[in-house]
């Protein structure tokens, strides 16, 4: 019997085949991954619409298939009227379980039913109560009109109790030698878009250097508190947060260019692209309203998003909709770099290694500082060297006045 590749999501009709799961001979069961695709940079299981042996595989990886191709054959027990829809990888259905109770709270409807309402308590407190196993129903909160803070969850936890368990992220490939590989899925959509970027943009760099001794030593003041209530405090969000404020300092920056029409539309959204190096290839999920989150916030969102990229499971709205990306090789090593900017942005900033190195201050006298290399790119088409300059200004001034990072919008100045 013919297995025809089912629809994949809406207003899609072609995708590539990226690698079979299974293989001919090998037994399945209704539901079961078959296959993995990939479309607009979100790849995609396939799972089996029937229970049965497979009998043969009619695709290769890196061709590209219709909704409707038969892409296989099988003998069994036969196909589902009704064949499921692929998800995008991580992007499973929401079901509220009993167990999940807890954690909503179960209000009268007017016809006697109960209607389900979340606690008051921003999104990245909800995620970090998940991930915790508080019970945010049981929690009296203290900010305004009873909502749950991030302080609040503090107060429910348990030492005694693991948080959840790390695992660990799969290594990159840095190749076999002697073997030669195609340019497949992932890796062939970022060459591609590479290749667009360089041959569309004339880019220019700008680099400064960035003086973050009170950054340092906040952050080594705060990392503990912060990981009490699961944190993870890297320099990543402070760096995020900077840049969503420099953008509302500088808005010509947080654009994006549409060659087509050459026309340049300014954003009033901060959504900040985040380049996490996957075992695939590069991948750039987006802190969605990064202007609105505190630093904890942001850190969470980095946090998962990192953690479903290298897994190869992120999600298509988490990769799309960004205005400005931040790219490091701060961690692995290196100073300065010329990242590629990723189109249609106009911007980007590449962080290096923060250094120890002694400089002079004001008063002439030598004193010992952590330095970072701030290394932007801009599109010269629409961004000259002055504003380059001054966005790159307003990025320093907010990473050199750290704590002024952690205090509302309002009273940031």
């Amino acid at each position: 019997m013919d297995f025809a590749l089912p629809p994949v999501g809406e207003g899609l009709i072609e995708v590539e085949l990226v690698r079979w799961l299974v293989k001919p001979g090998d037994r399945v069961e209704r539901g079961q991954s078959l296959m993995e695709v990939l479309s607009d940079k979100a790849t995609m299981e396939v799972p089996s619409a029937f229970a049965g042996r497979i009998t043969g595989t009619l695709a290769e990886a890196g061709s590209k298939i219709k909704v409707g191709n038969v892409v296989m054959t099988y003998s069994g027990e036969g196909e589902a009227a009704v064949a499921p829809v692929p998800h995008a990888s991580g992007a499973k259905p929401m079901v509220v379980r009993g167990e999940l109770s807890g954690l909503l709270r179960a209000a009268p409807h007017s016809n006697g039913t109960a209607t389900v309402a979340l606690p008051s308590a921003a999104p990245s407190v909800r995620h970090l109560a998940r991930k915790l196993a508080i019970d945010l129903g049981s929690i009296r909160g203290s900010g305004p009109g009873g909502r749950v803070l991030l302080e609040d969850l503090a107060q429910h936890l348990r030492p005694s109790e693991p948080t959840e368990k790390k695992v660990a992220a799969p290594k990159i490939d840095y190749g076999t030698p002697g073997t030669r590989t195609k340019l497949l899925g992932l890796r062939r959509k970022i060459a591609e878009h590479m290749v667009e970027a360089k041959r569309a943009i004339p880019h220019y760099a700008y680099i400064d250097e960035c003086d973050l001794t009170d950054l340092v030593r906040m952050r080594l003041q705060l990392k503990e508190t912060f990981a009490q209530v699961g944190v993870k405090l890297t320099y990543l969000p402070f760096v995020v947060k900077a840049v969503a404020r420099a953008l509302k300092r500088i808005p010509v920056v947080n654009s994006t260019f549409d060659e087509a029409t050459q026309e340049q539309t300014l954003h009033d959204t901060y959504h900040i692209g985040i380049a996490v190096a996957a075992p695939n290839g590069l991948i750039v999920p987006v802190v969605k309203d990064a202007d609105k989150k505190d630093v904890a916030g942001i850190a969470l969102e980095i946090e998962r998003l990192s953690q479903e990229a290298r897994a190869g499971k992120s999600k298509l709205e988490d990769l799309k909709g960004g205005s400005f990306t931040v790219t490091s090789v701060g961690n692995i090593g290196g100073l300065i770099s010329t990242p590629i900017i990723n189109s249609p942005e106009v911007g980007i900033l590449g962080l290096g290694k923060v250094v120890k190195r002694p400089v002079y201050d004001a008063a002439g006298l030598i004193h010992p500082a952590d330095l970072i290399y701030l290394s932007f790119s801009f599109d010269h088409r629409v961004l000259d060297g002055a504003i380059g300059a001054a966005f790159g200004n307003a990025v320093i001034a907010q990473l050199q006045n750290p704590a002024a990072l952690l205090l509302p919008e309002r009273f940031a100045g």
